[in-house]
């Protein structure tokens, strides 16, 4: 499909089909769909490269991932494959290195466990540390695989879409009542039906919280089931050449299929002609237009940054009055002597010494070394250790260039002395270092106060209360971890989908 052209008082203007703003991992999924359907797509993001979280840095010969590397979506089996299914619909692909456990937990009581990818042997470790629970621990996990097969046998698009909803209820009856059934019910709920030793449902709270940054009482189950079955069926594979591979592999996909993506172009504001959107305003001045405006901004950027706050519709009141934003994270990454990490380390780990401490700041620490997979991200000898850490951006605010500096020196201290816990002397295996807290967050991915995403204010029915891509406001949507189904690259991947499919059929492709 050609883009159609309009004539203005300025001249002859082109009018894309679709102009998505931001290129996070759901943002670039989306342009991709739509470029490979025929669309004009034209991709604007107000930093040097793509990805967002999903992106990366170089320092001194280490390739740092932004964000964590305990990645799903790159099975070769399945529907809910969704990397995978993205980078092929472009015609592209990603050489991917497994990963045998998906966690290694460090937990209060000396709770130390991994969760590997065999189903079995995780059922079995887990049943070890709490032989009474046996058979609520299969119980549940299995509980969860149902949920798991009911996704993993139909196309994943937008549920706003009755066509899509007709056939794949036709196609997959059963499925589909079983994910209803799990719609408006959490993961804690399930847990307690099957599961009664306190500990236990704090390390299913953990198990949670490590990706949701909620507890089992507020993680929806149809999350829950994706996650915690999709580990042991399509695996936890790390990209070569590092996470920010997923991103640059979709914009040379999204150029080959006639996309276009726009660096150090930050819009500023969602021009609404009518009531409609129409186009964007970028900070340079230019406004540039389209048949369809997609936000992979958070919605509060969205619609209190990028339209009048005070035009704030009801519907994103509601939404407000449900969820609020996540704590951001305070991320340390280190370059340490390959030498300090025994040969059976784990890539991912997590590490919490108090219960009562999980959801504070620098409560739960999670860890990932991707070097362990992929030796190439540092130099020879050199490993990788990111840590991170949820932060809150009224800690970090207010402060003068010093005192920001010191406290950032005195919080990756801290950071350090505890993984002495599981890396005896790490401290002094250091070879670089370098501290992000939810300022550097919200200043290079431009993500209000830096959030990680949305999490309930209260316990909520399930994914019902999330919202799914198209707004109140005619002609704008939005996708990422604001929308259906949540955080995470596969979901955020999910919402790419899903807004697609809907921009789709709303302009008749």
């Amino acid at each position: 499909m050609t883009a159609i052209t309009n004539n203005s008082q300025q001249g002859s203007t082109k009018t894309y089909d679709a102009i998505v703003i931001g290129s996070g991992i759901g943002g670039l999924v989306t342009a991709t769909q739509l470029a490979a359907k025929g669309l004009q797509v034209l991709v604007l993001e107000r930093y040097l490269i793509p990805g967002g979280s999903a992106g990366y840095f170089e320092r001194e010969g280490y390739r740092f991932d932004v964000g964590a590397s305990m990645i799903f979506g790159f099975g070769s089996e399945g529907t809910t494959n969704l990397l995978t299914r993205a980078l092929a619909a472009v015609g592209q692909e990603i050489e991917t290195i497994p990963d045998a456990s998906q966690i290694h937990y460090h937990l209060p009581k000396g709770l130390d466990l991994k969760v590997h990818r065999d189903y079995e042997q995780f059922l079995a470790a887990l049943g070890d540390r709490f032989p009474a629970e046996r058979e609520g621990i299969r119980k549940f996990y299995d509980e969860c695989w149902a949920v798991f097969n009911c996704l993993n046998v139909m196309e994943l698009l937008s549920l706003e879409e009755l066509g899509y909803l007709f056939r794949v209820f036709f196609q997959h009856p059963l499925a589909c009542l079983g994910l209803v059934k799990y719609l408006p019910q959490n993961a804690g709920d399930i847990a307690r039906r099957h599961i009664r030793d306190p500990e236990l449902l704090k390390f299913i709270d953990m198990e949670c919280y490590c990706w949701s940054v909620v507890p089992a009482d507020q993680t929806p189950m149809i999350n829950a089931g994706m996650v915690f079955s999709d580990r042991h069926y399509g695996g936890i594979n790390y990209p070569k050449g590092g996470v920010g591979q997923i991103a640059a592999k979709l914009v040379t996909g999204l150029e080959q299929a006639g996309g276009e993506i726009r660096y150090k172009a930050r819009v500023t504001e969602i021009v609404i002609e009518e009531g409609k959107a129409v186009g964007v305003k970028l900070a340079n001045g230019e406004t540039l237009k389209a048949r369809r405006i997609i936000s992979n901004a958070t919605r509060w950027d969205t619609f209190e940054k990028l339209l009048p706050p005070a035009d704030l519709p009801k519907s994103e009141r509601r939404w407000q009055e449900r969820y609020q934003k996540s704590p951001s994270f305070l991320s340390l990454h280190l370059g340490v002597k390959a030498d300090l990490l025994p040969p059976e380390t784990e890539c991912h780990h997590i590490l919490l010494e108090d219960w009562q401490e999980m959801e504070a700041p620098e409560g739960t620490i999670f860890v990932s070394i991707p070097t362990l997979l992929d030796p190439s991200l540092a130099p020879p000898g050199y490993h990788i250790i990111h840590t991170f850490t949820p932060s809150w951006i009224s800690d970090w605010e207010g402060l003068s260039a010093k005192d920001y500096a010191k406290k950032k020196e005195e919080a990756g201290d801290r950071l350090i002395a505890r993984l002495e816990a599981i890396f005896p002397g790490i401290g002094s295996a250091l070879d670089y270092q370098e501290i992000g807290t939810a300022r550097t967050h919200r200043r290079f991915l431009g993500r209000d106060d830096g959030t990680y995403g949305p999490i309930p204010r209260r316990k909520l029915l399930g994914l019902l209360g999330m919202p799914f891509n198209r707004t109140a406001i005619p002609g704008l949507y939005c996708v990422g971890d604001s929308t259906f189904p949540g955080q995470g690259l596969n979901a955020v991947a999910f919402s790419g989908f899903a807004c697609a499919h809907r921009v789709g059929v709303d302009l008749g492709v």
